[in-house]
């Protein structure tokens, strides 16, 4: 899909925003909202656009702590990955998951209530023997920078 500067600016918009009325959507990039409605659809039709989320504060939620985890598997077969990352489902604690190259073959973001709670998490990881042969864990004492709209002019090699 080819997008344009108004594409470009319904994705801005969504990314910061999240859903809005078609009114309030069409007044924020220019357009009647008939026009503005349809490329929000087509944007949505191509996959563009995979939901909507609220960006929740988990401080005011309770305690909590957030967890990095580097982790190497015992070997790297493409049934290893698969039996790996198929595990990830039964783990809603574990929020992100990349596969990297390089040292380690996953870095998984872990929010949990406490440090038990992480362990006994690791633990039963473990114990089902999903292939991980080592783990560093990388606890988060201070977030500095959180989610941001991506550079979407640059990603796509653009300046306009």
């Amino acid at each position: 899909m080819k997008l344009d500067a108004r594409d470009m600016d319904i994705l801005r918009v969504l990314s910061q925003e999240g859903r809005l009325s078609k009114a309030v959507l069409a007044e924020r990039i220019g357009l009647s909202p008939t026009p503005a409605w349809e490329r929000l659809k087509k944007l949505e039709a191509a996959g563009l656009i995979e939901g909507y989320r609220a960006e929740i504060n988990l401080r005011k939620l309770g305690p909590h702590v957030t967890v990095f985890v580097a982790a190497e598997l015992v070997d790297h077969t493409q049934a290893s990955f698969q039996v790996f990352e198929a595990s990830l489902d039964k783990h809603p604690e574990i929020t992100a998951c990349w596969a990297l190259g390089g040292g380690f073959d996953y870095l998984l973001q872990i929010v949990t209530r406490d440090i038990d709670a992480y362990q006994r998490l690791i633990d039963s990881m473990l114990d089902a023997r999903i292939g991980i042969a080592r783990y560093f864990t990388y606890i988060v004492t201070k977030q500095i920078k959180g989610t941001a709209t991506p550079p979407f002019e640059a990603l796509l090699g653009r300046s306009d």
